[in-house]
């Protein structure tokens, strides 16, 4: 018998298993020294940069949310917005995922690559751009109108497409941890992470710290892909990959200790 997925509990296996990874991953930083060893631009962090985007935030939050959640109630109310909530296998719910992570992925890189042409860039994206050097409260640091770009393809995918719930229950937990990851500053990944040719087309933290220090490359999502289809990956993406891997974590009396 095929095992049937309940979005709800898949819901809350996300939150626990995210608060204790979390956790774990923290306290071993700290003791190690390993968040230091990782840090993609060692000397970025600035706290009145800091300040400045914990005040965008919450002005983004509050606005896109009231006008993003608005619209998902009225189309919810309306019908347009509907689930199938019959119980479902799990490839069901894996083809759900995987399709609005594809069409994600190909709606942010264009639409980003786009809010990179003037006059779009001054009036919208510049806000975002003002942190060279991004930190978790980067994610959510940018204009409304970027906001309702970057969660606005949620609400027209499950317009478009009745998904299950438990697929939903995959897709929200994965644009919060995929945009407080990227934007950390922390390169969490191993050092065969871009050597695989299976893992090198999803992206890192330091593929898009990348992007924010450079400007003009890295523009991809949650891949690589299109960055690799279109020569927009930055030539010091993977030299500097490498050399965040090599960085010691503190110095020993025979020598270097391996950050790996």
């Amino acid at each position: 018998m095929q095992k049937l997925l309940d979005g709800s509990k898949i819901l809350d296996l996300w939150v626990i298993g995210f608060v204790a990874v979390g956790l774990a991953v923290v306290i071993a930083g700290i003791t190690s020294g390993y968040f230091k060893a990782r840090k993609v631009q060692p000397k970025g962090f600035k706290w009145k940069q800091f300040r400045f985007e914990a005040m965008i935030a919450v002005i983004s939050v509050a606005f896109s949310g009231v006008v993003i959640g608005g619209a998902q109630t009225w189309l919810k109310n309306n019908g347009w917005i509907t689930f199938q909530n019959e119980p479902a296998s799990w490839w069901v719910i894996a083809l759900e995922y995987a399709a609005y992570f594809i069409t994600f992925d190909t709606w942010f890189y264009w639409l980003h690559r786009w809010m990179h042409n003037e006059p779009f860039y001054k009036w919208i994206h510049k806000l975002h751009h003002r942190s060279t050097s991004p930190n978790l409260m980067t994610t959510l640091s940018v204009h409304p109108f970027e906001s309702f770009i970057n969660g606005g393809w949620m609400v027209i995918f499950i317009t478009i497409y009745p998904v299950h719930p438990a697929a939903l229950a995959l897709i929200v937990p994965t644009n919060i941890i995929m945009g407080l990851y990227v934007h950390s500053g922390y390169e969490l990944f191993p050092r065969w992470w871009n050597k695989s040719w299976a893992t090198k087309w999803f992206i890192t933290a330091t593929f898009h710290d990348h992007h924010h220090k450079y400007f003009t490359a890295n523009f991809g999502g949650y891949t690589t892909v299109w960055d690799r289809i279109c020569g927009t990956v930055h030539k010091k993406f993977e030299p500097d990959f490498v050399k965040i891997k090599d960085r010691p974590i503190r110095p020993e009396r025979s020598g270097m200790v391996s950050a790996e």
